[in-house]
């Protein structure tokens, strides 16, 4: 298989000085004695980037996927190893790189166009389309430091995305702008997919990872310590946030599952003992024995749903669906019923997890615990099985 990027032992490190010196007699007294730490932000990290394939970066806060990303950028330099990559490079690094406050919009696009090593004109042929994209025209004469953040993604998102790229990358940009812009930057990444471009992109969205990439890297503290299949990788993710005191929602305040709750036992129970499967609309019971190690009076139990490609099905709660738990203590068995399954043929896995009402506290969390097939459905496509009925007569 032809690579677009290749990542070659990559170890990165920064030196972090201790103290700053705060007067001129103690930067005297400590000339050429400055003491500071090393800092391991990339640990001999291995890994190949398929051409034309979408690549994800998932990991902590911290984990060096940002570094990761620079460096093959070239924004930073590795202090061993070595970053090859194959064709036309654009990068949409953080908000605002390569953008100079006092220039305005217009004037901006025109400095990208120049660091990504465009003419002026052929920055005046993609001009239109860039501001399109951005939909800043009411803004494209004013200085960019009176933009907003989301403004500053804007325009760096639609300047990536209109040099015809061969290999992007990006840095999280989609966490910031409203719904529809984010909507409509996904509809520029499924075009740059069809169309064969490489993508390496830094997500802290498990679910958006696993709908938009072919492979998965996870970084842990430097290291790599998953490549490939995205359920695969996001399982070893969530290994490595729980081990850490984090959950997958880490990074929006979640606090991490804490051991206070524990699944002991989960099984599927199927309508039909005599075969392994279900049809479309068969009832399905899943049962799920947890262990509480202290009486508990803010606790919801959860199930999700997800298909092989890891997209989200459908998750609920106990509160969603209306039953109040007022305390729990020693062992407690849930079992969720569902009086039909509108699945198509397929198999899905189900997710188990406690959490807070509010959901700010995590108390247990086990992805993919179990596995269900639908054996038999329509001959319909998609997910869902959907009661949808047809009339067709001559029209008046």
């Amino acid at each position: 298989m032809t690579t677009d990027i290749v990542i070659d032992s990559v170890t990165k490190e920064f030196r972090i000085h201790d103290q700053q010196a705060k007067s001129i007699k103690e930067r005297f007294i400590s000339m050429g004695r400055s003491s500071y730490s090393e800092f391991l932000a990339l640990d001999d990290v291995s890994f190949e980037v398929p051409r034309g394939s979408t690549v994800g970066l998932l990991g902590h806060n911290g984990s060096g996927k940002s570094t990761l990303l620079k460096c093959v950028a070239g924004t930073l330099r590795p202090n061993k190893g070595s970053i090859r990559f194959e064709g036309r490079l654009a990068a949409l690094l953080e908000l605002g790189a390569g953008f100079h406050p006092d220039l305005t919009g217009r004037e901006n696009i025109y400095l990208n166009g120049s660091i990504m090593g465009m003419s002026s004109r052929q920055v005046d042929r993609i001009f239109d389309d860039v501001v399109a994209f951005s939909e800043l025209s009411a803004f494209i004469d004013q200085q960019v430091k009176y933009y907003s953040s989301g403004m500053y993604s804007r325009l760096g998102f639609a300047m990536a995305v209109n040099v015809d790229p061969e290999i992007l990358l990006i840095d999280e940009v989609l966490a910031v702008g409203d719904e529809a812009f984010a909507r409509k930057c996904l509809d520029r990444i499924d075009q740059f997919q069809d169309a064969g471009t490489t993508i390496l992109f830094v997500s802290h969205s498990v679910e958006l990872a696993r709908e938009l990439c072919d492979q998965i890297a996870v970084l842990d503290a430097g290291r790599l310590v998953a490549f490939g299949d995205p359920n695969d990788a996001v399982r070893a993710y969530r290994a490595s946030l729980h081990e850490r005191g984090a959950s997958s929602a880490g990074d929006s305040g979640v606090i991490a599952a804490s051991g206070e709750v524990k699944l002991v036992e989960s099984s599927v129970e199927l309508p039909d003992e005599g075969r392994d499967w279900i049809r479309t609309d068969e009832i399905l019971k899943i049962h799920a024995t947890y262990e509480v190690a202290a009486r508990l009076d803010d606790i919801v139990f959860a199930v999700a749903f997800h298909d092989q490609r890891g997209t989200l099905v459908h998750s609920t709660n106990s509160t969603v669906m209306g039953t109040e738990i007022t305390e729990v203590h020693g062992r407690v068995r849930v079992t969720y019923s569902l009086a039909a399954v509108p699945l198509l043929f397929g198999s899905y896995d189900i997710s188990l997890g406690a959490h807070t009402r509010s959901g700010g506290y995590l108390y247990s969390q086990e992805d993919a615990v179990m596995r269900f097939d639908i054996g038999e459905s329509s001959d319909a496509e998609g997910i869902v099985e959907m009661p949808i009925t047809v009339a067709v007569r001559e029209s008046d």
